[in-house]
């Protein structure tokens, strides 16, 4: 039996990789260490909000009510003390003069500790706003603005029947608000729907939203005074006398169709996703809207998260090469993502990476410690997240050992410009084959979230690698305006160790192509291993052995590795070949190998013994009541192709055998 491969020097290199074993790549926890905070017995820290105090100790408040101060909270015996209790649900905490600020469900409130017993024995209001009661309505912050005042931000409830529907039931849900101390509310933006993650960074607003209805996937947002977020439900109150955006529903639903279908029985239909439909998205809507705010970046779904929580910005000195970008932590996939900002033509745009992933809980707080490690605050009762606890605070401690990493990657005339946080191997750098890069969007609906649509392959033309070896300029072909472009640069090598990148993927959000200089044909590499010419080898044409780089391997060695590769070509995919698939579809936002999640395990599924035809027709039409106990429904998937979604089906029945 023959099996292909491209060049049987790449073969022999692959040997390369496999008896050099000190070139094995170091992982996220070789340089970025998660660390348990000790707690004492008794307190339950599902954390809404950290907040570092000037001598070093740590703010911390609780869903449950309470706000802790942290002793010496970077040392192995931190002393918990109890500040204040009896508050509801805190999902924010701010320090200014002496004195604690916290958002509770239905107010702004001051807590301060005048007789310095190290207790808060007053509990002032500065400001209250009504509530329907809707257990949605979460309200986080605050947030310090430059001028001292606090921004606020309100969730938005859900209808009755339709609940699936967001809705401002009271003033200002779903708005952005700014409170004075002497308790003056200002209308700041509206359309947000669950904004959980704001703060003020360089003295400008940002806040990040989470997929939902009118949110195709969570991002990274600029908040100006005026500013029109993107859901309706807010325009409610646009009426006001002190609305800074006077834009209205009626006017929203004169130029987008909000699906409200009702059936036979006159009951509303839950709108889900339509396959091959003419759809809006946020950009074509900006023509219509001018007060809409896009993304500065998006965060893609089930790839970067399903929850987006707080942004913090990195300080100078801090976490090496990174400093100066954000983190963006996440609480459904308890990880914490990477942005790097640029401004092109005057607006913001930029890349997003993974970057540290393994926390015990969701992560929804972060702050940093005065020793430069980062503390992350964690919750998952009532949203589930994909660590093991319900709660935690871990701190995040760098090595100072500088990982192979995309530093940056900035936005061309003709492509893109990969910074690299370590000279390149130039050999794999200048190969065509190191990279690929495709575009795709988001809808703007009612729906629930958004599949990616639009999405293209693009061709990488040519690439020129910087004399230093630590940037590459790739040559792109059809960029596309507004939206997000998938880098993938699996092929790059380190030059010192030959290590592939910790993490190969950049989403780079292209709100502006920029103007200038596109680089000369002339100036570009266009070598590409993949157009090599393909050789066919058995077992049997393999009769010497094989030298790369001084080392001698044998011929029996590759015979083995080709004996191998020909028995996998009949057996269902590995994790490893259906973990690109799952990404794409944001399958692994809800599900995990093992572990419960959102969703049952792919180990569950298979014990259902399902055949791959059956999984298939699930994935497309799901039956929720298959698995009580999961109170988040799965949406219908029909964008799954019978291919991928059979492949995906075999991988998970190999789990059951």
């Amino acid at each position: 039996m023959k099996h292909t491969f491209k060049m049987l020097a790449m073969l022999a290199l692959s040997f390369n990789y496999t008896f050099t074993q000190a070139q094995e790549t170091p992982k996220e926890e070789d340089f970025f260490k998660i660390m348990k905070v000790r707690m004492p017995e008794g307190p339950v820290l599902e954390v809404g909000g950290l907040v570092t105090l000037p001598n070093g100790d740590l703010g911390i408040s609780t869903r449950r009510g309470d706000v802790f101060i942290v002793e010496n909270p970077t040392s192995n015996r931190p002393y918990f003390r109890k500040f204040a209790t009896g508050l509801h649900e805190i999902l924010g905490l701010a320090y200014k003069e002496g004195a604690f600020y916290v958002a509770q469900r239905g107010e702004l409130t001051k807590l301060m500790d005048r007789n310095m017993d190290g207790k808060a024995e007053v509990y002032e209001t500065i400001y209250a706003w009504p509530l329907s009661g809707h257990y949605h309505e979460y309200s986080f912050g605050p947030k310090i603005a430059p001028d001292g005042s606090f921004f606020v931000t309100g969730n938005v409830a859900f209808g009755d029947q339709e609940w699936w529907r967001a809705e401002s039931r009271v003033p200002m849900r779903g708005w952005a608000m700014n409170i004075t101390e002497d308790g003056k509310m200002k209308p700041w933006a509206a359309g947000m729907r669950s904004p959980a993650g704001l703060n003020v960074i360089d003295g400008q607003l940002y806040y990040t939203e989470n997929q939902g209805d009118w949110v195709g996937s969570g991002g990274v947002w600029k908040v100006n005074e005026g500013d029109f977020m993107g859901h309706p439900a807010s325009l409610a109150w646009t009426k006001r006398s002190d609305s800074p955006l006077k834009m209205t529903q009626d006017f929203f639903y004169s130029k987008i169709d909000e699906r409200r279908i009702k059936d036979q029985n006159g009951y509303y239909i839950k709108p889900e996703n339509r396959v091959n439909e003419n759809f809006k998205t946020l950009f074509d809507m900006k023509k219509e809207f001018p007060d809409l705010r896009l993304p500065a970046v998006w965060l893609p779904y089930g790839i970067l998260g399903i929850s987006t929580s707080e942004p913090v910005k990195i300080p100078k000195g801090t976490f090496g090469p990174f400093e100066g970008q954000l983190l963006v932590g996440d609480q459904g996939m308890s990880i914490i993502s990477r942005v790097f900002l640029e401004k092109v033509n005057g607006e913001e745009q930029g890349a997003a990476f993974l970057f540290r992933s393994g926390f015990r809980s969701g992560v929804l707080r972060m702050a940093w410690g005065q020793d430069g490690s980062l503390f992350v605050g964690e919750t998952n009762r009532g949203w589930g997240s994909a660590g093991d606890a319900n709660e935690g605070l871990e701190r995040l401690v760098y090595n100072n050992k500088t990982p192979f990493e995309m530093k940056a990657v900035r936005a061309m005339p003709d492509g893109f410009e990969i910074e690299f946080t370590s000279p390149v191997d130039l050999k794999s750098a200048n190969d065509l084959a190191s990279y690929d890069v495709e575009s795709f969007i988001y809808k703007y609906q009612p729906v629930y979230g958004s599949p990616p649509v639009n999405t293209e392959k693009l061709k990488v033309m040519g690439v020129k690698v910087s004399a230093d070896g630590l940037k590459a300029r790739i040559v792109v072909e059809n960029l596309r305006k507004y939206y997000i472009h998938t880098i993938k640069v699996d092929g790059v090598r380190e030059k010192q160790n030959f290590y592939s990148l910790v993490h190969p993927v950049a989403y780079y959000t292209l709100n502006n192509i920029p103007a200038g200089e596109k680089l000369a044909a002339n100036e570009w590499s266009t070598r590409n291993s993949n157009s090599d010419p393909v050789v066919n080898v058995t077992p049997a044409s393999v009769k010497k052995p094989i030298s790369v780089k001084g080392k001698v391997i044998p011929a029996k060695k590759v015979t083995e590795q080709i004996t191998a590769e020909v028995k996998t070509v009949a057996k269902a995919p590995t994790y490893t070949e259906v973990k690109g698939l799952l990404a794409n579809y944001t399958c692994m936002a809800c599900h995990n190998p093992t572990k419960r999640q959102i969703g049952p395990s792919f180990t569950d599924i298979a014990k259902r013994k399902y055949s791959n035809e059956k999984i298939l027709q699930l994935i497309h039409n799901p039956k929720p009541e298959n698995w009580p106990g999961y109170s988040t429904e799965m949406p219908p998937m029909p964008q799954v192709t019978k291919v991928d979604g059979l492949k995906i089906a075999a991988y998970i029945n190999s789990l059951g055998k």
